[in-house]
């Protein structure tokens, strides 16, 4: 029988004052790549030496996000950082069709494999968070280790989206981007708005006015259920709809999300056939890496050691 080792941590407020500090500006130091997924040209940096670590970024967002965790990270492991297609130097394909799971998958493979390994951790936020779900569902032989911030299990969101009435309010606008010319109304300053760091927001805009926004909301289009249906809790529907994840997992959500709400990541351990370490940051919100970029940087690289040692 298999046995879930479940681990629950809710961070104080002080501990978001550990370890926090601004990374060294990586755009000087990081190497430059692109993959190809069938004619599709990805955009990763890249830094460091050692076991294969790639992080996907969420909306609006780019590979730049992850700067605090690539400079702590990069010690101890070699660290890719993709931009998703459809945003900054990545290709961006016209059509809801090239924006499907499907292809989004394909890209994260074509990465690791043109960096030359056959297996990686991946990590993910919001669309690099679902889309890191279903790498480990989809491709479990690639993944050695699966880090997710502020997007929970698919199953658990599916879940939420049909019965939990808050979930749904908060999502409204995920189905805004559903309609046809929504993109229209989006700027590169008023995706950037969410960034707080004063220095990095014109880093942001700039990479935004790079992106395409159509592109962007085509994620909502392919992907985001149009119309929840209510769930019969009660119902014979089966507890694993997908595949169990067979890989170690860390989950990483703020408390004061506003948009993937934590009631998501409950029975998580349901899906999981192997440890699984939740750690809820009471005051940050849905850029968990960027609100705590200093606990999160430490916790994730915390528990990639504790499994490095446990592995030996």
């Amino acid at each position: 029988m298999k046995i879930h080792k479940c681990v629950l941590v809710v961070a104080t407020s002080l501990c978001l004052l550990v370890g926090f500090a601004q990374a060294k500006d990586l755009t000087e130091r990081v190497e430059h790549g692109y993959a190809d997924n069938e004619g599709i040209k990805i955009h990763y940096v890249t830094i460091g030496e050692g076991p294969l670590v790639v992080l996907l970024h969420g909306y609006p967002d780019y590979w730049y996000t992850w700067r605090h965790q690539m400079a702590s990270l990069a010690d101890d492991y070699k660290v890719v950082a993709i931009d998703l297609r459809g945003y900054n130097r990545s290709d961006k394909p016209k059509g809801v069709d090239n924006y499907t799971m499907r292809n989004l998958v394909r890209d994260v493979v074509a990465v690791v494999n043109h960096v030359g390994r056959k297996k990686a951790t991946i990590i993910g936020h919001d669309w690099g968070g679902a889309i890191a779900w279903q790498v480990a569902i989809n491709r479990p032989e690639m993944v050695s280790r699966l880090i997710v911030l502020s997007t929970p299990h698919p199953s658990g969101l599916r879940r939420e989206l049909s019965n939990n009435k808050e979930q749904k309010k908060s999502t409204q606008y995920a189905r805004d981007y559903q309609h046809a010319q929504a993109h229209l109304g989006l700027t590169a300053e008023g995706l950037a708005a969410w960034v707080s760091d004063v220095e990095a927001r014109p880093r942001y805009i700039e990479a935004f006015e790079r992106s395409d926004f159509e592109a962007m909301l085509n994620y909502y289009k392919a992907s985001f259920p149009k119309k929840p249906q209510s769930q019969d809790a009660t119902s014979a529907a089966p507890k694993r709809p997908y595949p169990a994840i067979r890989c170690p997992v860390l989950g990483i959500f703020g408390l004061q999300d506003k948009a993937l709400l934590p009631a998501g990541w409950n029975g998580t351990w349901e899906w999981i056939d192997n440890d699984l370490t939740l750690v809820a940051v009471p005051q940050a919100g849905h850029f968990v890496q960027a609100d705590a970029s200093g606990f999160v940087t430490k916790t994730i690289a915390t528990w990639l050691q504790a499994r490095d040692n446990f592995s030996e």
